[in-house]
């Protein structure tokens, strides 16, 4: 499954993963969409333009209740922020620029989810798979190295 919240209204979004629609919440949700695989610091300066009272805490919450409700997702690129997308339930991974950073979702390589299968599973009940492809960008491979 592929969710894409760019589209549909997000007190619709909301409502729907049972949580109470606030102005807030709706700011942080509509930043993510315009940014997936964003930080709290890159998403905190969308949020205030559109709430200029808005706290970094408050994006914190936000988010902190998208991923407990399962609308959101955090990654943890090694050497980075933990950020934050919208694209749940597909089991998809992710390609990372180790120049520039910039992150890009790439589908399940093989099978179905978990794509990977540990050759010791130690007794775990395995729900999810994350693999993160560390390389060079497009833009990256045809700018000089500085």
């Amino acid at each position: 499954m592929h969710d894409d919240h760019s589209g549909p209204d997000a007190s619709a979004v909301l409502r729907d993963a049972g949580l109470r629609v606030t102005e807030s919440r709706r700011a942080v949700l509509d930043a993510l969409a315009a940014r997936p695989h964003s930080s709290v610091d890159e998403l905190f300066p969308l949020v205030v333009e559109r709430m200029p009272g808005a706290s970094r805490q408050s994006v914190y919450n936000a988010l902190g209740d998208f991923t407990d409700a399962g609308i959101a997702r955090r990654i943890e690129p090694a050497g980075r922020a933990g950020m934050y997308e919208l694209r749940v339930g597909d089991n998809h991974h992710h390609l990372v620029c180790s120049r520039c950073g910039a992150v890009e979702d790439v589908d399940c390589v093989v099978g179905e989810a978990p794509c990977l299968t540990p050759s010791h599973s130690r007794g775990f009940t395995v729900a999810s798979a994350e693999v993160t492809f560390w390389g060079v960008c497009p833009a990256c491979a045809g700018a000089p190295v500085t």
